[in-house]
């Protein structure tokens, strides 16, 4: 039985509409509704969904970037004979500790860095939070080693993230995760603002990063082609819920969702009679969250929620009529 490293348990999100000009009184969006899945020691686990199905929500909840509304996040320490610790009950120390061991790397470098800082400042920023004391020589040498581990040079340390192209700006990002030896990397479409090319050399590098480090990935991505090629397993998210999860390299033959045989004919550039527009989920979902755009969608689609049942060995669906 594989060994559990980080785990969420019925996680919930839900966003006020209360503020603004354009603000609706009473009015929330249910940005994440009871997702639950496991990541594993030295796996990568893809999240794959249209844009704003809750793929980046679900993400900064498993490092209390945002509070969940309600459900549990739950990390497993390197020592097998700890207890697992509830994220959302951390204290600001134990907290710092946590996110030492569970990193994230954005989607866009550039927002996420201080352009006023050099490269060596965005690295080693971190370690004002950090329970390790470095020297600053010591930074220097392990910000160099770093950048080096990312195909960048060690001179680059005193430059400024505006000096470099936006697939060297997300090397510096990734730099940024590993400088603390995490367990953990938390990737949100890291590579979706970039080149083909350039996405290419970015998910060859991590690739090298997780076998040389051993290291777990939850991967973000929206790109089935991308999730295919670099994750171990795929949850499929719409409207805040998964609706299926299977092991990546079987999911593209093996898909008993229609919302993720959907997603499939797109990537393949087949035309789909689906082309309704993602509806934003104002309300608590009671039915199936697809069943307005699925072509074989029953009464009972519409007013019951399916459960997320296992239907073989690794892959679950959530479905009435699978």
């Amino acid at each position: 039985m594989s060994e559990k490293i980080l785990e969420a348990k019925n996680l919930f999100k839900t966003f006020s509409l209360e503020s603004g000009f354009f603000s609706k009184k009473d009015k929330s969006v249910y940005a994440v509704n009871d997702v639950s899945f496991a990541l594993n020691r030295g796996e990568t686990y893809g999240i794959v969904g249209e844009s704003g199905c809750g793929k980046t929500t679900t993400a900064r909840l498993l490092i209390r970037m945002y509070e969940a509304t309600s459900g549990q996040v739950l990390y497993y320490p390197s020592a097998q004979n700890e207890e697992a610790l509830d994220v959302s009950a951390l204290k600001k120390k134990e907290l710092n500790y946590f996110r030492e061991k569970v990193k994230y790397i954005f989607q866009d470098p550039a927002r996420s860095m201080n352009p006023r800082m050099d490269v060596f400042s965005v690295l080693v920023d971190a370690f004002k939070y950090s329970s390790r004391r470095l020297s600053r020589p010591q930074m220097i040498e392990l910000a160099g080693k770093t950048l080096h581990e990312v195909g960048l040079a060690e001179s680059d340390l005193w430059r400024r993230p505006s000096e470099f192209s936006g697939g060297q700006r997300q090397r510096i990002s990734i730099a940024r995760g590993l400088i603390m030896e995490p367990e953990v990397l938390i990737c949100d479409e890291i590579v979706s603002a970039l080149d083909v090319s350039i996405q290419g050399q970015i998910l060859n590098l991590l690739q090298e990063i997780r076998e040389e480090k051993k290291l777990s990935f939850v991967f973000i991505t929206h790109d089935l082609k991308v999730a295919c090629y670099f994750a171990d397993r795929i949850g499929v998210m719409y409207r805040g819920v998964l609706v299926e999860e299977a092991a990546a390299a079987t999911l593209y033959k093996d898909a008993l969702h229609p919302y993720t045989r959907l997603l499939f004919e797109g990537a393949a550039g087949r035309r789909s009679e689906s082309n309704v527009e993602v509806k934003s989920t104002l309300a608590k979902e009671t039915g199936c969250p697809f069943a307005h755009r699925c072509p074989y969608a029953k009464e009972k689609c519409f007013a019951e929620l399916p459960a997320f049942k296992e239907i073989k060995e690794g892959q679950k669906v959530r479905c009435h009529f699978v």
